[in-house]
């Protein structure tokens, strides 16, 4: 899956600022955007600046911030609703913060739970919602927003070179199990404060070629190289996600699909999609060779009912329904053999009399259809017809009662009238 990682240039300092910038709400964007894409997301395939409408497209889109434009702060997470949960942090960090609220972006550390100290990422919230803003309207939807660097994990030094006052100057930022601090080298102030833990703990150092002079004097020894599309590219490896609350990527749920969608579309799926195509096609195959069994079955039942109908009654020519045509030709001899059948008037009359209602006279009238026979009962109680209708049922009759009669049929008729 394709990767896009945009870094965000570092904010103008106070005192780098013009008047009109000073008057402006958000600082002034860059034009060009420096950038690295990966065609498989893990290896750099080409990196430089753009305009934001010129950037590559990629399946993911990762904004990088600087670790001088992030400040850490280990807290004790406190237990509320997600709607409420950046009130509660402000709350919880007010004396640690120098800026109004409302110019703050907050943004919990990876694993950060609850009830539980964790990691939480501060940092200027109209340059950020500025930055993502200008990439939106230019067609680049940032998916996830990550620091340059994490604390809370194995001790990382990283020097590069940043503008003070206009002027090139070599930093370092360090990321450890404690804090996450970017200091210039200029002055004792970063040997002072990391100097110790350096000494103490394992470092995995590294600097852009621009900085490695001044880092190999800083640490007095060599220091590998690391160019910036390598360390864009491992930053937007990190599981850190700033875009939260306000600052929330919307549409998530369209987002992840067309993000699985690619996922599933990319080259290291291949494999998954054969194998599902593969599946498809055999259930495909066996469908179909599972419908023509089952009409070769039923082809084969209804040749077999044509031919007991053809050989039990020799005299019909034309077989178009053959249960119908053999039920009426055994209707037919059970008829000129003078038996009487299911729907004759004497079957039913008999089953009438053997299901009367106890206390009830003689019926004053009949009418009789073939395989039907209708009764007066105009008074009848509803406890009599339902005692007599129970009656007919195991002899498979059905009993109706509408205006004043009763209609009395075979159930199977019944049914399918």
């Amino acid at each position: 899956m394709s990767l896009l990682v945009i870094q965000l240039p570092p904010r103008e300092r106070l005192q780098a600022r013009s008047a009109a910038a000073e008057a402006a709400p958000v600082p002034r964007l860059p034009a060009d955007w420096p950038y690295v894409y990966s065609a498989d997301g893990r290896q750099p395939t080409q990196h430089g600046r753009a305009p934001a409408a010129l950037l590559p497209r990629a399946d993911e889109r990762v904004l990088v911030l600087g670790e001088a434009e992030i400040s850490w702060h280990r807290v004790e997470v406190p237990r509320a609703p997600a709607a409420r949960l950046r009130s509660a942090l402000l709350g919880v960090m007010e004396e640690a913060l120098l800026e109004d609220d409302e110019a703050l972006h907050f943004a919990l550390g990876p694993g950060a739970v609850g009830g539980q100290a964790g990691w939480v990422a501060v940092t200027q919230r109209p340059w950020l919602a500025g930055a993502l803003a200008a990439l939106e309207s230019a067609g680049v939807v940032v998916d996830r927003v990550v620091p340059a660097s994490l604390p809370g994990g194995a001790a990382r030094g990283h020097f590069f070179v940043a503008e003070t006052a206009g002027q090139p100057e070599p930093w370092l930022a360090w990321a450890g199990a404690e804090r996450a601090l970017c200091l210039p080298l200029t002055g004792g102030l970063a040997r002072a404060l990391l100097a110790p833990a350096a000494a103490t703990e394992p470092v995995r150092w590294s600097s852009t070629p621009a900085a490695a002079v001044a880092a190999e004097a800083w640490l007095g020894a060599p220091v590998p190289l690391m160019g910036e599309a390598e360390r864009l590219l491992e930053a937007a490896q990190g599981g850190a996600n700033l875009r939260q609350f306000e600052l929330a990527a919307r549409r998530r749920g369209r987002r992840a699909l067309e993000l699985a969608v690619q996922r599933l579309l990319s080259a290291e799926w291949r494999p998954v999609r054969v194998g599902l195509v593969a599946l498809a096609l055999i259930h495909l195959v066996g469908l179909n060779a599972y419908a023509w069994h089952e009409r070769r079955a039923i082809a084969a039942r209804r040749d077999a009912m044509t031919a007991l109908l053809l050989s039990t009654y020799p005299e019909v020519r034309a077989v178009l329904d053959a249960p119908l045509q053999m039920a009426r030709e055994t209707e037919r001899l059970r008829a000129a053999a003078g038996r009487t059948g299911g729907g004759d008037l004497e079957t039913l009359l008999g089953a009438a009399a053997g299901a009367w209602p106890e206390g009830q006279g003689p019926v004053q009238g009949l009418r009789f259809e073939p395989g039907r026979l209708s009764l007066a009962a105009a008074n009848w109680s509803e406890a009599q017809f339902s005692q007599f209708r129970d009656r007919l049922q195991p002899l498979g009759l059905e009993a109706q009662r509408a205006d004043g009669r009763i209609t009395i049929t075979r159930a199977d008729a019944a049914g399918t009238a």
